[in-house]
């Protein structure tokens, strides 16, 4: 379990008392359901991280999702080509909301050392990017510090910010729709 900290946490004898937005921030913390985006050798890292040595399920992300609309964070490493993008981009935009990204690997985050006319140069021109992992390829400690700075954005954000005109205003700088019934 984890700990809720805040200064608007009430401690007493038997009980505890804090906000809806810290409670619902620790259970989503620690239930993020993955769906891995693996194109390349970054893909091979990933796998790595998901195996006994690293055991990722001690944050609670045992279980893959393969299906978008079964998962809250998409971790996007490897190489993504033009033709690609669009495809990564509905995957995004079938992700129920809240979703985070993580970028996982130079080629993700920046095109890594393919600056041709086929990479996409960095998934942030067609998504937003939650938290970056440098690296090509990274190493599984790398991921997993990515994965707990996901978890720490996970706590932190409140009920309300994607109801916020500042968010629909992020979207709509991606070309990406959201209906209001969608953020709730």
């Amino acid at each position: 379990m984890g700990k809720i900290d805040d200064d608007k946490v009430i401690n007493g004898e038997g009980y505890q008392l804090t906000t809806l937005d810290k409670a619902v921030g620790l259970a989503r913390s620690n239930s993020v359901w993955p769906l891995p985006f693996a194109t390349s050798c970054c893909g091979i890292e990933f796998m790595a991280t998901m195996g006994s040595a690293y055991d990722m399920s001690r944050f609670g992300m045992e279980r893959l999702s393969f299906s978008p609309r079964q998962a809250d964070l998409l971790i996007v490493a490897g190489t993504i080509s033009k033709k690609l993008g669009p495809i990564l981009k509905q995957v995004y935009e079938q992700m129920a909301e809240p979703k985070w990204v993580l970028s996982v690997g130079a080629c993700a985050s920046s095109g890594g050392i393919f600056d041709t006319y086929s990479v996409l140069q960095g998934i942030d021109r067609i998504i937003p990017v939650d938290v970056y992992v440098p690296g090509c390829p990274p190493r599984p400690e790398q991921i997993i510090d990515g994965v707990m700075n996901i978890h720490k954005l996970v706590k932190k954000e409140s009920l309300r910010r994607r109801y916020s005109s500042e968010y629909k205003d992020l979207m709509s700088d991606y070309k990406i729709e959201i209906k209001d019934n969608d953020a709730k």
